[in-house]
């Protein structure tokens, strides 16, 4: 497995992660056991950077990757989130970004994880009531008392990351990247580079759009979180098709899926980013780890950047209530 430093910290991780969210909600029926042996297969397979949060499941994602992980955390590299609040209904309470709940937050993910130190400990999202400054701070005595390893932000605008660096350094920033959400590249990516932070792409498949295998909004399961995003309703999605047939055609030379094409286009942005493609099953981990071995030519690195360019895709990444809390 390749191995990418993320950020100048010493934090070495594979080329390619593993985002587990979609094992616990969000994305349709889930099956525990299926996705247990998907982690413990990323692992065999060297993907053992695993990437979980608080809020996925109301702390149940956090559990279960704590159960795949038992007897094997020495071969992991752990991350995890905090900062968005939901209620024992789910319902989303805001974001919190105040000390005392930053050092809350951390036991609890301890606990549910069963370890006693997280690697990669990220603010999910910006509290704009509380200074960065303060949960920066909070995070950095976590580091002190041995409790995580590295901190990492996610969806912060540049602004906030040269605040927050400047209060205790910044491993990685976690930010949504694909051929359909490029806006990153234009001061986001830039600013991580100039400081010296690691890049990772959640959704790097454009939450499976670019798989191909979403062609209606009937390919999405009833509870499918993704029926409420922008770019899959109506007259977007067919415009967002568009970007696939063009991966698709790329694909069909190469002889491989859309969706490796996708990710190979992403690793090859730069050796400072680590996309953590999301599943569920280990059919599509073992489809995702070959896209580490494709090599996209400038003639077809071109033809997808032609093909996807910033601004193409149609709809907003969210709903316009979540769009408030990214890059802030």
């Amino acid at each position: 497995m390749e191995q990418r430093k993320l950020g100048v910290q010493g934090l070495t991780v594979p080329a390619q992660g593993l985002g587990c969210m979609g094992m616990s909600e969000f994305y349709g029926p889930r099956d525990e056991q299926e996705s247990i042996a998907t982690i413990q297969r990323a692992l065999d397979r060297g993907v053992n950077f695993l990437d979980t949060a608080d809020m996925y499941g109301c702390g149940e994602n956090e559990r279960l990757v704590g159960k795949a992980i038992a007897g094997r955390r020495n071969q992991v590299i752990l991350a995890t989130k905090f900062g968005n609040v939901r209620d024992a209904q789910g319902k989303f309470l805001g974001v919190n970004g105040r000390p005392e709940y930053v050092r809350q937050c951390c036991e609890d993910s301890l606990r549910r994880l069963g370890v006693g130190v997280i690697d990669l400990y990220y603010q999910h999202r910006v509290d704009p009531q509380v200074p960065i400054e303060e949960t920066i701070g909070a995070m950095s005595e976590l580091i002190r008392a041995g409790k995580v390893r590295h901190l990492g932000m996610s969806e912060a605008a540049p602004a906030t990351l040269r605040r927050a660096a400047k209060v205790h350094p910044i491993t990685a920033l976690q930010t949504e990247y694909s051929l359909w959400a490029r806006d990153v590249e234009a001061e986001i990516l830039p600013t991580c580079r100039e400081l010296g932070i690691g890049f990772v792409p959640y959704s790097p498949l454009g939450r499976g759009f670019l798989t191909g295998k979403i062609q209606q909004l009937d390919d999405l399961a009833a509870d499918d979180w993704r029926r409420n995003g922008p770019r899959f309703q109506g007259d977007n999605l067919q415009q967002n098709l568009g970007i696939v047939r063009r991966l698709e055609a790329v694909a069909h030379r190469k002889n491989c899926k859309p969706a490796q094409v996708a990710l190979a286009w992403i690793l090859a942005q730069g050796t400072d980013i680590v996309p953590i493609p999301g599943t569920k099953r280990r059919s599509y981990l073992e489809e995702n780890v070959v896209a580490l071995k494709i090599t996209l030519s400038p003639a077809d690195l071109a033809e997808l950047n032609e093909a996807a360019p910033v601004g193409a895709t149609a709809g907003a990444r969210y709903p316009a209530h979540s769009m408030a809390a990214v890059n802030r």
